[in-house]
């Protein structure tokens, strides 16, 4: 880690309130482009070898809407993600989500984005369609209608929470951001628009914690990890442009965990970022598996270096093992 990375730097929110505020934006542009080149950072906007769905456009990957919820439309900057009804296996997709406030059209628009560090707040936001309204019509995905990740931009602080809407489309959730920096949130979710046609999307939203900012430097690559109770391990090599498995391991007390439960319709949810732009992968198991062990299937988007949350629930608790993964 340069020397450099471990500097303190001041983060100050701006003085105007509100979720337009082109000053906050700016702000958050320069913050993130000094941090991506102090922890020597910059990778480049990924590509992959996913076919494109059934009325993709050539020029742009855009689907036409399905009514199918295991065959609907994906907004550009979605994240990969399978929905389970299929026992489908996932792979990553051609772009990685949450790398914009809008796709196709809607709009992550947060109320507030600054934080108190430590302090509880809520986090509030609609997402907006073309015509500028709330949509109040989601799609229930792995039991939720919406599932935020929010991680700091240096990848530690993870959280996955489910937020709540209200009957204006308004959704809002308890957040507790523990240290000063900038934090991505990511909204992942499934709109269903006023023809009934069901639209994927992950989109993305800097929030704002303000004071000393040390970034932690990142974890070295380890293939075990520690979380409660439970030691975790896993198998395979991501490769870029080719799928490969990721096969989880749970053990207590150096024995398999035989009593993994289903956590929002799976046996764990892996959620990968990329260091550098916090670019988003949220990935499904494959449904066959063995006790104690949890299999994925990813093609990885680039070269670098990622942050792999693998979450698996045990006695109604949700646990998260935390990996390093490096791809060269």
């Amino acid at each position: 880690m340069p020397e450099a990375a471990r500097t303190k730097t001041r983060v100050t929110p701006p003085a105007t309130d509100g979720p337009d505020r082109s000053g906050l934006r700016l702000g958050l542009f320069v913050a993130g482009l000094v941090f991506a080149l102090v922890g020597g950072f910059g990778l480049g906007k990924l590509t992959g070898g996913e076919k494109p769905a059934d009325g993709a456009s050539a020029a742009g990957g855009m689907a036409m809407p399905s009514t199918d919820p295991a065959n609907h439309a994906h907004a550009p900057g979605t994240a990969e993600h399978d929905h389970g009804s299929s026992g489908m296996t996932a792979t990553a997709g051609a772009d990685l989500g949450g790398l914009s406030l809008s796709g196709s059209g809607y709009t992550l628009v947060p109320a507030a984005t600054d934080f108190t560090a430590g302090k509880k707040a809520d986090l509030r936001f609609t997402v907006r369609g073309p015509d500028r309204q709330p949509v109040k019509q989601f799609a229930v995905v792995h039991e939720k209608q919406m599932h935020l990740v929010v991680a700091r931009r240096d990848l530690s602080g993870y959280q996955h929470l489910h937020p709540t809407m209200a009957a204006d489309g308004t959704w809002s959730i308890p957040l507790t951001l523990g240290q000063p920096g900038l934090w991505r949130a990511f909204a992942d979710f499934t709109l269903v628009d006023a023809a009934g046609a069901q639209i994927a999307a992950t989109l993305g939203t800097d929030l704002v914690v303000a004071g000393d900012y040390a970034p932690k430097p990142l974890p070295a690559p380890a293939r075990e990890a520690t979380t409660g109770e439970f030691t975790v391990t896993y198998e395979g090599t991501p490769t870029v442009g080719a799928t490969q498995p990721l096969q989880f391991r749970v053990f207590r007390d150096g024995n398999p965990v035989a009593d993994l439960e289903p956590y929002l319709g799976s046996y764990g949810h892996l959620v990968v970022l990329r260091q550098g732009d916090v670019g988003y992968l949220h990935v499904h198991p494959d449904e066959q598996r063995t006790p104690g062990t949890v299999k994925f299937w990813l093609a990885a988007p680039s070269p670098g270096s990622y942050r792999a949350f693998f979450d698996f629930q045990v006695a109604g608790k949700v646990h998260t093992a935390e990996f390093t993964v490096r791809v060269d």
